[in-house]
């Protein structure tokens, strides 16, 4: 068969979770709109260079491994049939996949009725760029930091500062102002230091 479905199917069995691949932004336009032509290999080189940073997006939110390798591979199948909508370049394609990822993971939990978690067995570093201030901690106590900040806050810590988008790009993903994202982020980090001040008490 060579329908949609199964050229996506054997992509992924071919690629599976590699490490991400460094690509330049015109590299990125040229898969994107070859994808779009319907070229099954361009898009299973669009996957192999974003499943890495998609999957560890998903998996600050959830407690489960295999959780997240299913929402990962459910937003890349859900990204590959409705490919012709996305407008081809770089950050667009970026900020579109991290939404698809996104509602691929709310649908999820709205089905199962569960709240989403944050992993405490992952390491990570936050940089405050509003201070200047670099924070190294053991990686319990951040992850449990972390989890203790409400949903939307901790979504725009993870964005921001584990997967590096811009406000831009999260303003995309999230579907908030950028100025609402500021104050979260402003909000965010002020209870990050409070809940770390109280787990290290």
């Amino acid at each position: 068969m060579t329908d949609k479905r199964n050229k996506y199917v054997e992509v992924n069995k071919a690629s599976g979770f590699p490490g991400p691949f460094t690509r330049d932004q015109n590299e990125v336009v040229k898969l994107v709109q070859k994808a779009i032509g319907g070229d099954s290999e361009a898009f299973g080189e669009l996957y192999m260079t974003y499943v890495e940073p998609i999957y560890r997006y998903i998996f600050y939110q959830v407690r489960d491994k295999m959780t997240a390798e299913d929402i990962t591979e459910d937003a890349f199948f859900k990204a590959w049939n409705s490919i012709h909508s996305c407008k081809g370049k770089e950050q667009t394609f970026s900020s579109w996949l991290y939404r698809i990822a996104h509602n691929s993971m709310i649908d999820l939990f709205r089905s199962r009725k569960k709240e989403l978690f944050l992993d405490t067995e992952t390491a990570a570093g936050i940089i405050d760029d509003t201070a200047k201030l670099e924070t190294k901690l053991e990686h319990r106590q951040l992850m449990d930091a972390i989890a203790l900040l409400p949903e939307n806050q901790r979504q725009v810590i993870v964005l921001k500062f584990i997967e590096g988008l811009d406000n831009q790009e999260i303003e995309q993903v999230i579907r908030k102002s950028q100025g609402a994202i500021r104050i979260l982020q402003m909000r965010a980090l002020d209870t990050l230091r409070t809940n770390l001040g109280r787990l290290n008490g």
